[in-house]
């Protein structure tokens, strides 16, 4: 489903709807078993909120990618989050969820962390949007939309106190 408009070339996308469509997709991928991990932060927002509206015993994980970017000297720790675990990885099947998928670097570096704590049995990628423009030959086994945007405009997921999603365009100079 499209829940991309525009007005006068402005993109708008409709976060909730397409979180409607991810939790659709995660209910046909889901097995009795699987692991929830999400990506801090958007991906941990939403692998949250699917433990939750999926009613599911087991709370997600929760994974840094900072320690494995390989731009880790330009971007350090800031607000990276941390890595948390509550169960055994070593062939464990994991759902992983991220917000954004655009040149596969974040999801690289978060795989690179779970393969410190174990070798899990599968790993399926669940983003929200993909935006295409990848460098890493990494592909979601789930997309809620496909978008382009430009190279200096970057997609934002928001959280509000109530728990329901936004997204933000932003447009970077350069």
């Amino acid at each position: 489903m499209n829940h991309a408009a525009g007005r006068g070339g402005a993109l708008s996308l409709d976060a909730e709807a397409l979180y409607q469509d991810l939790l659709r997709g995660v209910q046909s991928l889901h097995r009795p078993g699987m692991r929830l991990v999400g990506i801090h932060s958007g991906g941990a927002w939403l692998a949250e909120r699917v433990q939750r509206d999926l009613a599911l015993a087991e709370a997600p994980g929760t994974i840094s990618s900072a320690m494995h970017r390989d731009d880790f000297a330009q971007r350090g720790l800031s607000d990276s989050g941390q890595t948390q675990l509550a169960f055994d990885v070593n062939g464990a099947d994991l759902l992983l969820f991220d917000d954004v998928l655009y040149t596969g670097r974040t999801i690289r570096a978060a795989l690179n962390e779970l393969f410190d704590y174990g070798r899990p049995a599968s790993v399926k990628l669940i983003v929200l949007v993909d935006r295409g423009g990848r460098e890493l030959p990494v592909q979601a086994d789930l997309a809620a939309a496909r978008i382009a945007l430009p190279a200096n405009q970057s997609l934002a997921l928001h959280r509000d106190d109530a728990g329901r999603f936004s997204f933000q365009v932003e447009t970077h100079q350069g």
